[in-house]
């Protein structure tokens, strides 16, 4: 049994992750549930080493399960589970909805870039938390559908996401799997999300226009909103607010301290749990997302240990004929399309090791060029192409559900709708841009 399992072992791990891909997709048992199952039958049949080797070179379980990108989601979820708690980022969200002076397109638009931003530094479901509340209202003192602000608000954050290291988790396992910085996706990716949100955002309100409209009356409301009730703890919000600004300032300077990011979120996370009740917030820290990483981490270990990463990254060599121009473009589209459909957390994962493979100098058939290429393209597609379908990402199936516990339900093929859209040009303005910045 052994033997067998030894021999086939590229084989046995590759159905363990396409199973508990199927049955991630397919929803009918929690994720985090497959994940550990998935890992535990990894350990049980001897497909990844539980221990490191250091004569044979040999990883074992542990270096295959990428902590820096555990520590890092469980420092912001920290964080921003305290700061939220004084009520901050709604105070900040109803101050940009009194500067629009209540014209609903100019609300629409202030709400989504509000959203967007908010997306780069929270995590997307955070955001739109935060952000349904205020929706709800101001859909209701408008007297309108509330679905157009929704639809658009998450689809921004899914964009705003993108910008960033910490703005999505694929995001946070791509810098962490090819060595890239804060600053990095600051520099190669906020201008072309910028440009994606303008375009993308501005044709959804061309789209909802119709919707948009409110009387005189209306606006004056809205646009005199009361917040100054808002914060509920003001030296909470200030203690929480300077703390993330100095752990986001630790991310900036990251190419002159060298220190990594998850390092400046759990310092952070610990300081702000010194005058807070750590119960409260460990327990509202999302720990099936964290165990979920643990469990797929081992799950595409096993993959890998067993050669199966290698035999993908040749075989894409084999179909780009070694082409940096071929390779980027397939990993863009299909990254935007897949992730649309199924979550784009296990597929970057699998994605990550296959591209460092693509591009190990030890491969004497690996991509060369400007490989970095290959490390946008996964962010670009992996993240954008989280708005294709309603189940794309977490932060469209908690709107979607939200929407219709409060009766009004958006269709599958209504976000879809839109959603095709939206990402058709995400990817087109990507491929453009990775063009002439990477490859021309």
């Amino acid at each position: 049994m052994l033997d067998f399992i030894q021999s086939h072992g590229m084989i046995i791990s590759g159905a363990i992750l396409l199973i508990a891909y199927i049955f991630i997709a397919s929803e009918k048992i929690q994720k985090s549930v497959v994940a550990l199952v998935g890992a535990s039958l990894t350990m049980l049949l001897g497909l990844i080493p539980l221990s490191l080797d250091i004569e044979s070179n040999t990883k074992g379980v542990f270096e295959y399960v990428d902590f820096q990108v555990i520590f890092l989601l469980i420092g912001m979820m920290i964080i921003v589970n305290i700061a939220s708690r004084s009520g901050v980022f709604k105070w900040l969200a109803l101050n940009l909805l009194k500067a629009t002076k209540g014209h609903p397109k100019t609300v629409l638009f202030a709400l989504a870039a509000f959203t967007a931003v908010a997306s780069a530094f929270l995590d997307n479901v955070t955001t739109v938390v935060l952000m349904m509340p205020i929706t709800f209202v101001i859909a209701k003192e408008f007297d309108t559908d509330p679905i157009p602000f929704l639809i658009t608000e998450v689809m921004a954050s899914n964009i705003g996401g993108t910008a960033t290291l910490i703005g999505d988790p694929p995001n946070i396992i791509i810098g962490t799997r090819a060595g890239l910085s804060f600053m990095d996706f600051v520099r190669e990716l906020t201008p072309i999300v910028f440009i994606i949100f303008i375009i993308s955002v501005s044709i959804l309100i061309f789209l909802f226009r119709k919707g948009l409209k409110a009387t005189p009356e209306k606006m004056e409301h809205v646009a005199n909103l009361d917040n100054s009730k808002t914060i509920t703890d003001k030296a909470l919000m200030i203690r929480s607010v300077i703390t993330l600004l100095l752990v986001i300032l630790g991310f900036v300077t990251h190419d002159i301290t060298h220190i990594s990011a998850y390092v400046f979120a759990v310092a952070g996370a610990s300081f702000l749990l010194l005058f807070e009740k750590p119960k409260e917030i460990y327990r509202d820290v999302e720990w099936l997302t964290i165990f979920f990483f643990i469990g797929l981490f081992i799950i595409i270990g096993g993959f890998e240990a067993n050669g199966g990463i290698k035999f993908l990254a040749d075989q894409l060599i084999v179909l780009t004929h070694g082409s940096l121009e071929a390779a980027t473009m397939i990993i863009l589209w299909a990254s935007g399309i897949l992730s649309g459909i199924i979550d784009n957390i296990p597929y970057t994962a699998t994605m990550t090791p296959l591209i460092a493979e693509l591009i190990n100098p030890a491969n004497p058939n690996a991509i060369t060029g400007n490989v970095h290429a290959l490390w946008w393209a996964l962010s670009l597609g992996a993240c954008l192409g989280g708005n294709l379908t309603i189940i794309g990402a977490a932060a469209n199936v908690l709107v979607s559900e939200t929407a219709a516990s409060k009766g009004h339900k958006i269709s599958f093929m209504k976000f879809m709708k839109y959603g095709m859209l939206v990402v058709f040009i995400s990817l087109t303005l990507s491929s453009v841009y990775l063009y002439f910045r990477y490859l021309a």
